[in-house]
């Protein structure tokens, strides 16, 4: 009798991936994350339904030395953005070789700012405090205030509250402020929170509380030590006892910085050893359960990673970004700098790389760094200042729905892009990295394309080449891929100058095996 042979192959499977728009997950075991974060996520901005390659930055000012503070005055003859290095203040505003010198002689260029009223107060612990004005005419003198008692250059940090300017003393628990509400010259009282205190070190920094997002009678006045204690006050008056009262006192972790309160939406958000904090939601709690309540709490482990190495260094900074729907913190690493971001709609985290920023700010409603080669504007082009910018995502590991082994045969991502470029995308199969690296590929800015003439050198290109299929149409096609394992973890890479990237999902085409594959 003849046998029929059986036939025992595989059938092929298609499972279609999100792309991670949860973003950037370093709290959560990598077996156990959910699919839509990713591991890494340099460069890569993660939206509501789609992952952006960010965009670039461009020379707003070519001034000389380290530019080490960002300050915009807004005035009733406009904004004016002023600029910090070189021992010297300058007027930026106007663009790339349009600036003057306001004041030199600076000893220490990294200051911290607030204006009130009319005026741009500079404070930064070494020179005597600078006031900038503009209007009929442009001026930066030294402050008018005095004090028994206090040696001017001491004056290391500056809030407002409660239609008072608040000055802290360095190295001391002692804050500054004048003896009559309103007032922008004349006599300082000083009040001493050594005997409120009981962690010591020294004050740090101080800020309102708004709460509701607004300015009322109900804001709260915060001041915050070097220890960590946090003081809040109520009341207007400091001057009356009556008035003017402690509300509590409480114990987070170390803050990081002159520049560690962020301002958002009616809230505090501290920079911390143990990350970003939102006071609304961390005073009540102890310090036990900060992780719970972080505004960092996703990327906990990259910030603990930076804060444990790099905390006693210059550059941390918080900054909002209206206009790009993300919030912005500075973070200083050896002799770069990297950014931690979140999504302020979503809550998603991703970090910028190749960005060499000592400090941010915002004029006209735009976003600019300083750096140790001028002033620059950021969300511009899509270069960095003529450099390729180079994106790498590697999303959380995914079983594709079924347990059994799987050999994966071909990957299809879906894109869109305003010009072709080179694409790199593998996977990584059981927590297994390789680390498969890419070529640079050059969007429409009038150098060469892929497939014209070789770049850098004879090597073979790698990966996929990228072609664009118009701004409404996404870009789909399968490219062969060979790997087997239980989980997978798509790698997605590019590095493109004059181009903007968006991806939005994978399919995976793959056999799974009932026994031996």
């Amino acid at each position: 009798m003849r046998l029929k042979l059986a036939n025992r192959a595989n059938k092929s499977l298609c499972v279609t991936l999100s792309a991670p728009i949860k973003g950037l997950n370093r709290r959560d075991n990598i077996s156990d994350m959910e699919p839509e974060y990713a591991v890494t996520m340099d460069n890569y901005l993660p939206m509501d339904t789609k992952v952006c390659l960010r965009k670039g930055y461009v020379r707003h000012a070519q001034i000389s030395g380290i530019t080490s503070t960002l300050a915009t005055y807004s005035g009733t003859s406009g904004e004016q953005l002023l600029a910090v290095s070189d021992h010297k203040v300058w007027n930026v505003s106007s663009g790339l070789n349009a600036y003057k010198v306001l004041e030199s002689g600076i000893t220490n260029d990294v200051f911290c700012t607030a204006q009130y009223k009319n005026y741009l107060y500079f404070v930064n612990g070494t020179d005597t405090p600078k006031v900038y004005t503009y209007g009929a005419q442009e001026t930066m003198t030294n402050w008018s205030f005095s004090a028994t008692g206090l040696d001017a250059t001491h004056i290391v940090n500056v809030g407002v509250s409660k239609q008072r300017l608040w000055f802290v003393e360095k190295n001391s628990l002692k804050v500054w402020y004048p003896q009559t509400a309103g007032n922008i010259s004349g006599t300082l009282n000083s009040f001493d929170f050594s005997q409120v205190c009981r962690y010591g070190g020294h004050l740090v920094a101080v800020e309102t509380w708004t709460q509701d997002g607004g300015q009322g009678i109900d804001d709260l006045t915060v001041f915050i030590t070097s220890e960590g204690e946090v003081l809040v006050y109520s009341g207007s008056d400091v001057n009356d006892a009556d008035d003017w009262k402690l509300r509590g006192s409480y114990k987070i972790s170390r803050p990081i910085g002159w520049r560690c309160l962020l301002q958002y939406q009616g809230d505090l958000v501290v920079i911390t050893e143990d990350g970003y904090l939102p006071l609304s939601k961390a005073l009540p709690l102890n310090k036990a359960n900060l992780a719970q309540v972080a505004f960092s709490d996703a990327i906990r482990g990259l910030v603990l990673s930076r804060t444990q190495s790099y905390a006693s260094y210059s550059g941390w900074q918080g900054m909002i970004y209206s206009r790009g729907g993300f919030a912005l913190f500075n973070v200083p690493v050896a002799n770069n700098f990297e950014q931690h971001v979140i999504n302020l709609n979503t809550g998603a985290w991703c970090r910028f790389t190749g960005i060499r920023s000592y400090c941010w700010g915002q004029f006209d409603k735009r976003l600019y760094f300083g750096s140790d080669k001028g002033v620059y504007l950021f969300d511009e082009g899509y270069s960095d200042d003529g450099s390729a910018i180079s994106g790498v995502v590697e999303q959380a590991y995914n079983n594709l729905g079924t347990e059994n082994l799987k050999r994966i045969q071909l990957l299809n991502p879906r894109t869109k892009s305003i010009s072709p470029y080179n694409l790199v995308i593998y996977v990584n199969v059981d927590m297994d990295e390789q680390n498969i690296d890419y070529e640079e590929s050059i969007g429409s800015i009038g150098q060469t394309l892929w497939g014209i003439a070789q770049w850098a050198g004879g090597d073979t290109i790698v990966g996929t080449y990228w072609g664009n299929s118009g701004k409404s149409a996404l870009r789909s096609q399968w490219i062969a891929n060979s790997a087997t394992g239980y989980k997978i973890g798509i790698v997605f890479k590019t590095k493109t100058a004059g181009n903007a990237i968006e991806w939005y999902e994978t399919a995976v085409r793959f056999e799974t095996g009932n026994g031996v594959l």
